[in-house]
């Protein structure tokens, strides 16, 4: 059992509101260089949420669930550095005032807050309703792998992840695959990971296959190869960071499902364990059977 600094951490407010879909253009260019009109980023997404393929939706980076933004800049800035998955979240304005649900991700660019609420939530949210965070888990770190570093993850969340500790003393973390650095895209380059996302890219049949990415879910926890996001999102050798799939496929060239960073190490002191139920819907409860059945 790994240990942490969770009494230490801070429980901070942070919150948004429910946000519409927007549309700039409504023509969205493919990999093939296809205009395509489809959903996309926002709203309320009935029918999509943790647990479901990402793979399989005719749209582009849709997002599970519920999206939370902030109009104000910096305070939505807060709640995306801060807001943790596992968070716990509340409706606190509309019909569904008082429902709780928790956080699933965070999606750069956009700037989206994601949140998981059970089906009757949905139906009474609107958009524009208050949504409430309890930020929890930024700076957290694990007894004695003061190289790790952790972010975006509810400490109780971790917990409930059945990370190990192997013989010659590196994290062992479930995982239901592994990603090579080559097929990391959009993101690559940016400042921190401590808020947002970096998609894998899906252009390439014979990789989404190989790596068993046309079998991911939203909420699958998957090991970076060679993925440094302890500064920023970069390649190093040997390096190893653990994410957590937030959106879904997409059709732009250098685009895919997108993963939240929650612990990244400059040295090979993770190692993934394959595990077919490592996916934050299983640790949650959402679901209590085999995620395997539900696909």
């Amino acid at each position: 059992m790994i240990k942490t600094n969770k009494e230490n951490l801070v429980i901070q407010s942070v919150g948004g509101k429910v946000h519409s879909p927007i549309i700039s253009s409504p023509y969205r260019i493919s990999r093939e260089g296809k205009p395509m009109i489809l959903p996309a980023t926002g709203g309320i997404s009935y029918n999509v949420k943790v647990g479901d393929s990402c793979m399989k939706w005719v749209g582009d980076h849709v997002e599970p669930g519920v999206s939370v933004r902030n109009e104000n800049t910096a305070e939505n800035t807060a709640m995306m550095v801060l807001a943790c998955i596992g968070n716990s979240a509340k409706v606190v304005s509309g019909d569904a005032k008082g429902a709780k649900g928790f956080v699933t991700g965070g999606h750069g660019g956009i700037e989206h807050t994601l949140v998981y609420f059970d089906e009757e939530t949905l139906e009474k949210l609107s958009l524009d309703d208050k949504i409430l965070v309890k930020a929890y888990g930024q700076g957290l770190q694990i007894e004695g792998f003061e190289d790790v570093t952790c972010m975006n993850i509810d400490p109780n969340l971790l917990e409930k992840m059945d990370i190990g500790i192997t013989e010659d003393g590196c994290l062992e973390v479930p995982v239901v695959t592994e990603i090579p650095p080559f097929l990391m895209g959009s993101g690559v380059g940016s400042s921190t990971a401590f808020s947002g996302d970096y998609d894998i890219m899906t252009g390439d049949k014979e990789a989404n296959e190989k790596y068993g990415i046309n079998d991911l879910r939203f909420g699958d926890i998957v090991l970076l190869q060679d993925c440094n996001n302890c500064y920023g999102r970069d390649y190093l050798k040997g390096s190893v960071t653990i994410g957590v799939i937030v959106h879904s496929d997409c059709i732009k060239a250098g685009h895919g499902p997108g993963v939240t960073a929650i612990m990244s190490c400059p040295v090979s002191k993770i190692k993934g364990r394959k595990d077919k139920n490592a996916n934050i819907a299983y640790y949650l409860g959402i679901y209590n059977t085999d995620l395997c059945n539900e696909k």
